[in-house]
């Protein structure tokens, strides 16, 4: 199975990206992880995007707050499915990263999910991955029966408890 990349941009963005690293773990997905940034080390990130291919990776998530260019960086130099996750900074509550991510100029597109949404942009890696893999995507619909009979419970629960103080 090829492997998912996942790039924070410092390590202030690791609660977010742990997110996606528990949920590829719940579906036994290989990835690798990497602080890399798209101003500091512009030149490692190119080169990690670049070799992305290479080395076996189906998509990269990359990790960002305040300017978040890094997802951009990484999708200017690969043609792998790039995902990017605004993380909340300390100004404006991740807008600046969503829309510095979103706001990508045609023909370098680039995946956004919400503001600290790691764990959906590990879904949608899983996704992309699921196309033609079988039991991935057997495990991705036991994911989701698992999640709808939690609410299932919750509200049967719910409607006891209601009953319950009538």
């Amino acid at each position: 199975m090829k492997s998912i990349g996942l790039v924070l941009g410092s390590r202030s963005d690791l609660p977010t990206a742990q997110k996606a690293i528990d949920t590829l773990k719940e579906l036994d997905i290989p990835f690798d992880v990497q602080i890399l940034s798209a101003h500091r080390t512009p030149g490692d990130t190119a080169e990690y995007a670049r070799s992305a291919r290479g080395r076996g990776l189906a998509a990269v998530i990359a990790f960002a707050g305040m300017a978040a260019h890094l997802a951009g960086a990484i999708a200017a130099n690969t043609t792998l499915p790039v995902i990017g996750v605004p993380c909340s900074g300390p100004h404006f509550d991740g807008m600046d990263a969503l829309l510095a991510t979103v706001q990508m100029p045609t023909g370098i597109p680039v995946a956004t999910v919400a503001v600290g949404g790691g764990n959906n942009a590990a879904l949608l890696a899983a996704e992309i991955l699921a196309v033609d893999d079988l039991e991935l995507a057997q495990r991705l619909v036991d994911l989701r029966t698992s999640m709808a009979e939690q609410i299932q419970s919750q509200n049967r629960e719910l409607q006891e408890q209601l009953r319950a103080g009538r």
